[in-house]
């Protein structure tokens, strides 16, 4: 069992420094330029955030099993009145913890508390190396919206 409590203004801070520095690093290892994960990371930053405070919309969690804590959950109200998306930044279970079922369990948590807000669609990013997550989210009938591609000329 998962259960979802808002994560405190000072932890979420710190979690933050450490979630940029891994989203650019995820950023290379999909291939990106250092200049172009640069800018991703303050172009995100600028449209998700207000300075260091996260915009309307956006919501962490920590997630606790059993009152420990053993990972983050970002989630963001797309703002889209006929659709009524939602969306999965970040889904992080902490290196201890994984291979436990936490995160198909995070999965069904944040699932239920977009239908309990009102949600009708969740989606998701999944950069191409997570092979472990991809398999996760196909087992769970996530479907493919798109496939991004490259070949390095060396």
């Amino acid at each position: 069992m998962i259960r979802l409590v808002t994560k405190s203004p000072t932890d979420l801070q710190a979690w933050m420094v450490t979630m940029w520095a891994d989203y650019r690093q995820d950023l290379l290892d999909a291939g990106s330029t250092a200049h172009d994960a640069d800018s991703n990371v303050a172009r995100n930053r600028e449209v998700l955030f207000n300075g260091d405070e996260p915009a309307e919309g956006q919501y962490f969690f920590d997630l606790l099993s059993d009152d420990v804590i053993v990972g983050t959950l970002w989630l963001a109200d797309k703002k889209n009145e006929e659709a009524k998306d939602w969306y999965i930044y970040d889904i992080i279970v902490d290196e201890r913890h994984r291979g436990k079922g936490f995160g198909r369990l995070t999965m069904q948590a944040a699932e239920e508390y977009v239908k309990s807000q009102g949600g009708k669609r969740l989606g998701l990013n999944v950069f191409g190396p997570n092979t472990v997550a991809r398999h996760l989210y196909e087992s769970m009938d996530y479907q493919v919206m798109a496939v991004s591609m490259y070949k390095d000329f060396l």
